[in-house]
């Protein structure tokens, strides 16, 4: 592995963050060059992902900053708790008191609460994040700069039945050996007294967990990291590494079987990861066996869970998917039950189960399937267990693969310090919901989508002006793609590409619409149609290639129809609208009336004189002076005085996707219009 390392962009490194947090008594976080140059090096490794992924790994340095008085003190910088190592900041790395943390180690134990608060308590500045769980680690070694990574081609070498005796022949005495020890209090004073057995060492390899190397300077830690992880390399290479090569996964079987599995998983995301590696591994005569020996580093598992699902849902008959699956999720779920309670036993403790669903699913002809609360949460598996699966093949290569017992494992997964990574934000009501909507672009399409995201949903954005979509769209981390919903066979693509990117849909936002304007008698027949297929036949498409995925997945669901006032109060000329909508809202009922059996709740929103693209200025000057009234009057006359905005009629719209025991109805937004009341 080559070093990153550049001395001028080190120099920039320090002017800019000494300047930006300059060194006084009165900024909560002062940077002098020493915690610089950590932040520039922790960047290196961060951004690395052979070094660490999704906010592994941890960093420090040993310098002097003031305390809240200005008096000079030793402090120990280390990485705190919810920063990532790629695009951390000085405040990242919050300030210990040295030499109250070093005294730490004269105790006979310290348990993990007590050792998070003894933390705290010799934090610099108390507002500051926690340091991390292994922060007594790095202050018990006496460098002044260290590294700690989980480096895949070190988890190779670690995770072997005789690893310290490969580690020997690997690395050289350069580096040596802790053997495993859970992290806290007991690691950092196991790892300090291997160090003191030989103080020349450059770094120390942690059996089951990763690296960790130090030096006197940034650079000289830096690359002793790089100098271990680089032998580990060269190592694996001399071996010949064998895996199956087999074709790419199609996207089509995909989208055939996710909403089957997304439904027997009860919700939340699904990411499909069709890597060469993935798909090597997933169609191995050996994955049944080399899966389930565990995580390769105990850090993954409240990620990944301890095992992966492995299932071939493309060789059986399409009927045959869903029993299949369901008895392999059984039998995993109670799988997962039996080591828990096991685990408590052998422990004599109670503790609460965490859910017993797989996070990855390996599927022959598919690969890697992970599953997440939410598409970040599904990702982040994903990218874990494609480096899992690296890690796995450079180790039988080189000897044979060998995760830590069990009993390892499940002190990690409910280790409370390793849980409190999960964080405790309040759950949003559409969290882990995916929402197809149309018309997305700009007023009610757009307010609505940003409701719904604040909410917690999960979009897929579809309107007709690419670059407003985008500009929609990507704030909201929203999938998105420009549909012409009034093709069939478009819109069905569409449904089959969000299934691709979520692995199912849980609502529909059908909104799309524009206001055709004629004399119904004289309409011209090319108007009457347009208006017919954009207004009605285009939500027809929108629900009905919805409704497919909605009943796969049986977690029920909701349609929501963008209606209109003129469905029951038409006005003069807008007769090709008026018909369209009218039909609009029947629709909606026979949806409610045969979407019932599967859970599938449909309603409706008629909202009225809402300033949209839908009626150009020239048209709302008009229809204000029809009724004697000037513009901005005409969008106050209803009975309550008020204008409706679009996020008005977007409360609406969530208000019904979150309203569990309604269907068949029509939700006026329009401030009180008697004569446009549903009867």
């Amino acid at each position: 592995m080559l070093s990153a390392w550049s001395d001028a962009d080190a120099r920039a490194a320090v002017v800019h963050y000494t300047s930006r947090y300059p060194g006084s008594c009165n900024s909560r976080v002062v940077c002098n060059e020493d915690l610089a140059l950590r932040v520039y090096s922790s960047r290196l490794i961060g951004q690395e992902p052979r070094l660490v992924l999704h906010g592994g790994g941890n960093t420090s340095v040993k310098t002097t900053l003031p305390d809240d008085l200005g008096v000079p003190t030793a402090v120990a910088c280390i990485k705190g708790s919810g920063w990532d190592l790629a695009r951390i900041e000085p405040p990242g790395l919050p300030a210990v008191r040295l030499a109250e943390l070093q005294a730490l180690r004269g105790l006979a134990a310290l348990g993990d609460e007590a050792m998070v608060r003894a933390l705290r308590v010799r934090l610099l500045d108390p507002a500051a994040p926690n340091p991390s769980v292994e922060a007594l680690l790095h202050a018990f070694l006496p460098h002044k700069f260290i590294d700690h990574s989980h480096a895949d081609a070190v988890l190779a070498v670690v995770d072997q039945p005789d690893a310290s005796g490969l580690c020997a022949e690997v690395f050289g005495p350069d580096y040596v050996v802790v053997p495993y020890v859970m992290p806290g209090f007991a690691l950092a004073k196991l790892a300090a007294e291997v160090h003191a057995a030989a103080p020349a060492c450059h770094g120390l390899l942690l059996l089951g967990h990763g690296l960790f190397s130090f030096g006197a300077g940034a650079r000289e830690s830096y690359e002793r990291h790089l100098v271990a992880v680089t032998r580990a390399e060269s190592f694996i290479a001399r071996s010949s590494r064998s895996s199956v090569q087999v074709p790419a996964g199609e996207p089509r079987d995909f989208v055939a079987v996710a909403p089957l599995l997304r439904g027997q998983l009860g919700g939340g995301a699904l990411h499909w990861r069709p890597v060469p590696e993935a798909m090597s591994f997933a169609a191995d005569e050996r994955v049944h066996e080399l899966s389930q020996r565990g995580p390769v580093t105990p850090d993954h598992v409240i990620r990944t869970k301890q095992k992966p699902l492995v299932i071939d849902l493309l060789a059986v008959p399409e009927q045959q998917r869903a029993p299949d699956l369901a008895a392999a999720l059984a039998q995993y779920r109670a799988a997962y039950r039996a080591y828990f309670t096991a685990q408590c036993e052998s422990r004599g403790v109670t503790r609460v189960m965490l859910d017993p669903e797989p996070r990855l699913v390996l599927v022959p002809g598919l690969g890697m399937v992970a599953a997440g609360a939410d598409e970040g949460a599904a990702m982040v598996a994903a990218d874990l267990y494609e480096h899992t699966i690296a890690v796995i093949r450079d180790a039988e290569a080189i000897g044979r693969y060998q995760a830590l017992p069990d009993g390892d494992i499940f002190d990690m997964e409910y280790w409370s310090l390793e849980q409190a990574k999960l964080g405790k934000a309040t759950v949003k009501p559409l969290a882990g919901r995916i929402v197809y909507m149309t018309g997305a672009a700009a007023g009610i399409g757009l307010a609505t989508a940003r409701r719904f995201a604040a909410a917690g949903a999960l979009l897929y954005l579809v309107d007709r002006d690419e670059a407003a979509l985008r500009a929609a769209a990507e704030p909201l981390k929203a999938g998105f793609e420009v549909v012409d919903v009034t093709k069939r066979a478009a819109v069905e693509a569409s449904i089959d590409r969000a299934v691709l990117r979520f692995g199912g849909i849980d609502g529909v936002v059908s909104n799309a619409g524009a206001a055709f304007q004629a004399p119904i008698a004289t309409c011209p027949e090319d108007q009457l149609r347009a208006s017919l297929e954009l207004n009605l036949l285009a939500h027809q498409w929108v629900a009905a290639a919805a409704m497919r995925v909605l009943v796969a997945q049986g977690l029920g669901g909701f349609l929501l129809f963008n209606a209109s006032k003129a469905a029951f109060n038409p006005g003069e000329g807008f007769g090709p609208y008026a018909v369209a909508k009218a039909g609009l809202v029947a629709l909606m009922k026979q949806y409610a009336l045969e979407g019932a059996s599967a859970g599938v709740r449909a309603n409706a929103v008629n909202a009225d004189r809402v300033r949209t693209g839908l009626f150009s200025p020239e048209v709302v000057t008009a229809r204000a002076a029809a009724r004697g009234l000037a513009p901005d009057a005409y969008f106050r006359a209803n009975l309550l005085g008020r204008e409706v905005s679009a996020d008005d009629v977007a409360e609406a719209f969530l208000a019904l996707a979150l309203a569990v025991s309604t269907t068949g109805a029509v939700l006026p937004v329009d401030g009180g219009n008697l004569a446009a009341s549903p009867r």
